[in-house]
């Protein structure tokens, strides 16, 4: 099986989802969502950027399945993430993520880049707003 995604977990507490450029099979999909869960198994404070520079449109019933996941999810979400960021230059996959979103709302402050960089310093202030002083 070809990954959909990879977490990269190498940089915590920022993690980094990787979409490969595979079509999505139900296979493939559930790892992917298996491996985001894992990232929140030592409930600690994370952010994530997901890069979908390489992403394919996932099919419509796996769109579903994301948003399921969120709900089901919510909660922990909401406890152990201060945001994600999405790098989606491909105006297509933004329609998607946007779809996506209609179906489930995000728990967590979230927005969209067109390059990692931007990402990455966004969620740098997110972390610096989340430490005490």
């Amino acid at each position: 099986m070809k990954p959909y995604a990879i977490v990269d977990s190498a940089r915590k507490p920022i993690i980094t989802v990787n979409f490969t450029g595979e079509k999505s099979t139900d296979e493939n999909f559930n790892q992917y969502l298996a491996d985001l869960e894992k990232c929140y198994d030592d409930r600690q404070k994370i952010s994530i950027i997901f890069d979908a520079s390489k992403a394919v449109i996932p099919k419509t019933s796996h769109q579903k399945k994301q948003a399921f996941w969120i709900s089901q999810h919510w909660k922990m979400i909401q406890t152990y993430c201060i945001g994600t960021a999405y790098i989606i230059p491909n105006v297509a996959v933004r329609a998607v993520l946007k779809m996506i979103f209609s179906f489930q709302n995000q728990p967590v402050p979230y927005k969209i880049f067109s390059n990692i960089e931007e990402a990455e310093v966004w969620i740098e202030h997110l972390e610096m707003a989340e430490k005490p002083i």
